[in-house]
């Protein structure tokens, strides 16, 4: 029997929690995890990297600038292509940084003068270097910059070629960050052209050895035909690399964070965590051997075998990533650590006195929470979703398309959609909202949002379909 004393103190520590993908916070080396499918992400060879919301783009481009932590990096994972050489430098993001790159404000005015979206990456690969980097970063205005680059082709040929040969004899590289590409243009085809400019920059520094950019998009831009219409831009997407999170890599993120917070001394004396002999890469690495059968072991101990009174109910290691999952089964660590989190508060609130660190209904609260979250999110990044999928409150799952169709139709969404203006505050109408409801099902469909079944109704996971207020027979209901 668990002491009560360590269950509070594990509720505790599941509660605060950090959230791993901070939007653009420096994270603590102590509490970074590399997933073994990340380990190809971060190569500087891998430059363009794909991911959904909260599936750590940000904290990527983040992470790779602490020298700490790629020091870890490099004595861990020793075929992640970082080194302790290797130098890092942002080149677009979420962080303003005036002098390294320009910003929201800045980038639009210059592709308003007609200036070439692979002119203004190549500068501010230019100014990341040496000696010619530093007289560029005295010019007064990014225009300056552009322009002196744009002037003096063969020198600047020239700089990229010695600053190559001079990493390379020090065996040092050097790898520029790119994120928060969404930021970068008023438009759908302003992005499109700058996210296409950028790749072509990134095209065009592969013959140097040491010398990469990584680009961090998202899944819908990585997708979008506009970025890829230049020549041999099938090298950049065939190798593009997508920041996936199976299930025992959610579970391996838990285990280095409970391990390694306050209550870490509880997690391994009542749950083993640490059963495996400690060195310097001990918890960074994930657990070899079969992960998911002690995951699920250890897991099972904080929140108890079954999601009810028995197993029919479903099993609670393979219940949460099942339902915060999308269409295509993606899972972001923000959600799942959401739902635990919230989850840990809910027992303490309303279980303290149960046998597990987590009851069984907190964490359908916890899903509960985490689909809110989720809904918010949407509402950042894609405005339109939002506007479909409210009217749909109430309905039940499975649905048939008429039905959703016809809730459309009252609310005019179709047409609100269609002379939706593109712009900062708007954000980027669907994509095939010319062809109507059936292309606004298309465009939902690809958001991982619908899903066909043969019969041809329509279904929602419960990571959306919680937090917009749609019902499910025996499923999670959805917040009043």
């Amino acid at each position: 029997m668990i002491a009560h004393s360590d269950l509070r103190r594990l509720r505790e520590g599941i509660a605060n929690l950090p959230d791993p993908t901070s939007y653009g916070k420096c994270p603590d080396e102590t509490t970074v995890y590399l997933p073994a499918s990340h380990v190809k992400a971060i190569h500087p060879d891998a430059t363009l990297v794909t991911g959904m919301r909260g599936a750590g783009k940000t904290f990527w481009w983040s992470a790779l600038q602490v020298a700490a932590v790629r020091t870890r990096i490099a004595s861990a994972h020793k075929w992640s292509g970082i080194t302790e050489q290797t130098e890092v430098s942002p080149g677009f993001g979420v962080r303003p940084n005036p002098e390294a790159y320009p910003g929201q404000g800045v980038l639009p005015q210059l592709l308003a003068e007609g200036i070439s979206p692979r002119m203004i990456w190549r500068t501010v690969v230019l100014c990341r270097l040496c000696g010619e980097g530093q007289r560029l970063r005295s010019l007064a205005t990014w225009r300056e910059r552009v322009d002196h680059v744009a002037s003096h082709p063969d020198a600047m040929d020239r700089t990229l070629s010695r600053c190559d040969a001079e990493l390379h004899e020090k065996g040092a590289s050097l790898l520029i960050l790119f994120d928060a590409l969404d930021r970068c243009g008023e438009t759908r085809d302003a992005t499109l052209r700058v996210i296409r400019g950028l790749l072509e920059t990134g095209l065009d520094l592969r013959p140097y050895r040491r010398l990469r950019l990584k680009v961090f998009l998202r899944l819908d831009q990585a997708t979008e035909p506009g970025i890829s219409d230049f020549p041999d831009a099938s090298k950049i997407l065939a190798s593009r690399v997508e920041l996936a999170w199976p299930r025992h890599e959610l579970y391996g993120l838990l285990w280095r964070l409970l391990r390694h917070g306050e209550q870490g001394d509880s997690s391994r004396r009542v749950l083993g965590i640490l059963d495996t002999p400690p060195d310097s890469r001990s918890g960074f690495l994930p657990m070899s051997g079969s992960r998911e059968d002690r995951y699920r072991r250890r897991f099972h101990g904080l929140a108890g075998p079954w999601m009810g009174t028995d197993r029919r109910r479903g099993f609670p290691y393979t219940w949460i990533p099942n339902h915060l999952s999308d269409t295509f089964g993606r899972v972001s660590p923000r959600s799942f650590l959401t739902a635990l989190k919230e989850a840990a508060r809910d027992t303490a609130d309303r279980h303290s006195k149960h046998e597990y660190a987590l009851h069984y209904q907190s964490i359908k609260a916890g899903v509960r929470k985490a689909s809110e979250t989720r809904v918010h999110e949407l509402r950042e990044d894609d405005p339109w979703l939002d506007t479909a999928l409210r009217p749909l409150r109430g309905m039940v799952v499975p649905v048939d398309f008429r039905e959703i169709e016809n809730a459309w139709k009252a609310r005019g969404v179709i047409d609100e959609l269609a002379r939706k203006p593109e712009g900062a505050s708007s954000g980027l109408p669907p994509r095939r909202i010319r062809y109507g409801a059936l292309g606004l099902r298309e465009d939902l469909q690809d958001a991982g949002i619908f899903y066909l079944l043969r019969d041809g109704r329509v279904n929602i996971p419960d990571v959306f379909r919680i937090g917009y207020g749609l019902g499910r027979k025996g499923g999670v209901r959805p917040a009043p």
